[in-house]
């Protein structure tokens, strides 16, 4: 249940961090494509950084900071792919683009750009040395009569949306 945990925590915490975002911006854009306070594709990067830290850090047995920055290439690599899976997902199953970064010089198509790729590498390298370590500990102890409800929750939120459609801002 850690990493269904993990997923459903960090969903949570990088709808917040996009809705924060949003206000201190004064832009008008929604987190997600969801009811609920979610955003997966946040839970979703959090576990792939996590395993993919995790096995890299122990096969590898270079100095720290190579290894760093191995870490730093192959997540900020997965991570772009996310991204750009979830907008053609996106795209796909509801005939709606949702972000576009065609008008950043650095773009490849509308959904990524070298310039965000590093922001979640970054992101990323925060993430392992930071917000991970910090939370690892409440993560382990969440009971399962709050991750079921919750991820219950999360699963009919997923369907109802993908079903019917609705939603998308």
């Amino acid at each position: 249940m850690f990493y269904v945990n993990c997923f459903l925590l960090y969903s949570i915490l990088g709808y917040l961090l996009e809705t924060i975002a949003a206000f201190v911006t004064k832009s008008h854009f929604k987190s997600g494509i969801l009811f609920g306070p979610w955003t997966p594709v946040y839970g979703l990067g959090a576990v792939l950084i996590i395993f993919i830290s995790h096995y890299f850090f122990a096969q590898l047995h270079l100095p720290r900071w190579k290894e760093t920055i191995i870490v730093f290439i192959i997540i900020t690599a997965v991570l772009t792919l996310l991204e750009w899976i979830g907008g053609v997902g996106i795209e796909f199953l509801f005939k709606k683009v949702f972000w576009d970064y065609s008008d950043d010089p650095t773009s490849i198509g509308h959904y990524i750009s070298i310039r965000m790729s590093l922001i979640w590498g970054l992101g990323s390298m925060i993430f392992i040395y930071v917000i991970y370590p910090f939370l690892k500990n409440f993560i382990k102890h969440i009971p399962m009569y709050v991750t079921i409800p919750i991820l219950l929750l999360f699963i009919f939120d997923t369907v109802y949306t993908i079903v019917t459609k609705e939603k998308i801002t």
